[in-house]
């Protein structure tokens, strides 16, 4: 059966459009990819995400962390809160400005961060492989471009 497209729109809306699905179908699958990485760590993408950013960046306070993140300071309050249960990360207040509250890797999330990233990454690379490195580069230039242009 042959599915039905929308080229209807005009040759400008119709690339448009088609570019977009691929974006997101595209998106979808390497986030799918990414997301059973991680899972299979044992962690949820945002407590991955801020063992990620801890590892690669250092302490910082939750204010710097959710700047990283994009996501809001309740969520990721929640978020450090398990990652601070599980031990792998810990809070303290800084020294320059005792309302601001700096988290850290502990030694196991450190541990846990230096096991899991190489092997993300590998996961990473892997479903990227079906790009040569300059396409890859070159895909990468052009979604900045997009993005930063929204």
């Amino acid at each position: 059966m042959k599915l039905k497209t929308t080229e209807k729109y005009g040759p400008e809306a119709d690339a448009a459009l088609s570019l977009w699905v691929k974006l997101a179908r595209a998106y979808l699958s390497f986030a799918k990819k990414s997301h059973d990485s991680i899972r299979s760590f044992g962690l949820t993408e945002p407590q991955f995400a801020v063992l990620e950013t801890l590892g690669h960046l250092g302490p910082m306070t939750i204010g710097i962390l959710c700047k990283k993140q994009l996501v809001s300071g309740g969520n990721m309050t929640l978020v450090v809160d398990n990652l601070e249960k599980e031990g792998l990360v810990h809070r303290t207040h800084s020294k320059n400005d005792r309302r601001a509250i700096i988290v850290e890797l502990t030694e196991k999330g450190q541990k846990l961060f230096l096991e899991t990233f190489p092997k993300h990454a590998e996961h990473i690379v892997q479903a990227a492989s079906v790009l040569s490195p300059e396409e890859q580069e070159t895909l990468s230039a052009l979604l900045k471009k997009l993005g930063t242009n929204l």
